[in-house]
């Protein structure tokens, strides 16, 4: 199993044994708040009768004072109405407020209490009580404040929670990107250094071979010596690898041709090669390091060619935003939607020998080193893919002002 699908399917399983404990907590805690919300129905219905009962025999100071050890104990808010929807009596709001505009010690404010009757009725059914002279009365009460915290409670814990696991991610994940760029660097710059003796040695044996077999026009020779002065520039990639390179202004159509004539010559005669668009464009590239990044889309798309096809390299210019899109189609086999992402990380390929190291170098030269973007454009199984590089144009454009109509005639 690819390691990445490997991952995929860690991250897949702690991501439902995370919703498994966030499912698990809301419907523990929800139980408890319905056995607190039973409490406080029972405790209302204990109000409302004694309260009732005070009412009716307000002269006996003895269930007064029961009252009052209720009522402390009570920390609910409650409102009694008439039956014409009234305010009568209230408990447990704001004692500082008053809907009385006779009681000159409180602030009247009448639309509060409106405000907490209405919230009531939406919370619970009210229960109907007598009062004195047994008149028909109504009561209403509402959440205490610690069952609406406990109600809240799970989904700021999860919240909480959420925000720890992401913010620890980002920091792992950043961490292991570093840790990632360590290697990257100190492999490369000890295969560059490893390619320094045998590129000296192989230059060495055809100076040799010149000499002796007097083969100075041999175009074998010629071969051999093109190919060595390639190891070159692949050792000067790799020591580039991990230090910031020198960026020139260049012409990407003439970079890219000059690599592509090199490449096709060692690539199959049946695949057909094209660069077309724009012939002029420039943009900021390092050479070594940009023919890498179109030597690793070129060999990937070889490689998806089973049979002869064609491969085509299209520049265009984004006046608008002043960039360089440099679209790298083959007629290949083409890739999953669910891989666009995937084929560039180290270590994925679908070749049985492959490294998978290509595009994840690909993707790094491109940002890291050149601040563009390369991603997959456009892919369908059985009839190809297109790459797409999008590079700062160094070219500006300065919008036209000359708005003067000229004369006709």
């Amino acid at each position: 199993m690819n390691p990445y699908q490997k991952k995929r399917r860690w991250k897949l399983f702690l991501l439902i044994f995370a919703i498994v404990i966030g499912a698990a907590s809301v419907v523990y805690t929800n139980f408890f708040v319905k056995k607190m919300e039973r409490e406080e129905a029972t405790q209302f219905l204990l109000w409302v009768k004694v309260a009732e009962q005070r009412m009716l025999m307000y002269d006996n100071e003895q269930l007064t004072d029961v009252f009052e050890t209720i009522k402390k104990n009570n920390k609910m808010d409650v409102i009694i109405t008439k039956t014409d929807g009234s305010i009568y009596l209230w408990d447990g709001l704001d004692t500082t407020k008053t809907f009385y505009p006779d009681n000159k010690a409180k602030q009247y404010d009448s639309l509060y209490f409106e405000k907490q009757l209405r919230k009531m009725k939406d919370q619970h059914k009210p229960a109907k009580m007598k009062g004195i002279d047994d008149e028909p009365l109504i009561a209403y009460y509402k959440d205490s404040s610690m069952l609406t915290q406990l109600r809240f409670f799970p989904y700021i814990q999860l919240g909480v929670i959420a925000l720890f696991l992401l913010t620890a991610y980002v920091g792992f994940s950043a961490a292991r990107r570093a840790e990632q760029d360590q290697v990257w660097v100190g492999m490369a710059k000890e295969t560059a250094h490893q390619l320094g003796t045998p590129i000296s040695s192989l230059m060495a044996w055809t100076e040799l071979i010149k000499t002796r077999f007097n083969a100075e026009d041999d175009p074998l020779v010629g071969e051999m010596e093109n190919d060595i002065q390639r190891l070159e520039i692949i050792a000067d990639r790799f020591s580039k690898i991990g230090s910031k390179p020198l960026l020139e202004d260049h012409v990407v159509f003439v970079v890219i041709n000059n690599f592509m004539n090199y490449f096709k010559v060692r690539a199959s005669e049946k695949i057909n090669f094209q660069i077309t668009g724009d012939t002029q464009v420039r943009a900021m590239l390092s050479i070594p390091l940009f023919d890498w990044v179109i030597e690793n889309l070129l060999k990937n798309a070889v490689n998806a060619i089973d049979n002869d096809g064609t491969i085509t390299v299209n520049i265009i210019e984004n006046l608008t935003k002043e960039e360089v899109f440099i679209d790298v189609t083959d007629t290949g086999r083409g890739i999953q939607r669910s891989k666009f992402d995937t084929v560039f990380q180290p270590g994925y390929t679908t070749r049985k020998r492959g490294w998978g190291l290509g595009l994840s170098l690909t993707k790094r030269i491109v940002e890291n080193y050149h601040s563009g973007q390369i991603f997959v454009k456009e892919s369908e199984l059985g009839k190809g893919t297109t790459f797409r590089i999008i590079l700062k144009s160094s070219i500006t454009y300065e919008p036209t002002t000359n708005t003067r109509i000229s004369p006709l005639g």
